[in-house]
């Protein structure tokens, strides 16, 4: 069981600028567990799971973004393990599909 649940969502110039690529490399590295994906207002939704670590350094990075972002707002919010079952089955992280 991962330490830490955290959805977040992103809202500001981050769709067409690679941000999903770069929270799913992002989130690989710091070996998280989750999903990431866009949704049909403009913003990227995600969960984390892991160590408090890695959750808190993630969504730091997430204030950041790509370079060709503009982070214009960052929710963040406890989440329940349950969301985690959106990812693909069998994997850790996963880019869903745009809702």
């Amino acid at each position: 069981m991962s330490d830490t649940i955290r959805h977040v969502t992103i809202s500001g110039r981050v769709q067409g600028v690679g941000y999903r690529y770069f929270v799913e490399r992002a989130a690989r590295s710091r070996d998280l567990e989750g999903w990431v994906r866009n949704r049909r207002d403009g913003s990227v939704e995600a969960v984390f799971a892991g160590s408090a670590e890695a959750v808190t350094a993630m969504i730091a990075a997430c204030r950041r973004g790509p370079a060709s972002a503009l982070v214009e707002a960052l929710r963040d919010e406890a989440a329940s393990s349950d969301m985690l079952n959106l990812r693909e089955a069998g994997e850790r992280f996963s880019v869903l599909p745009t809702i």
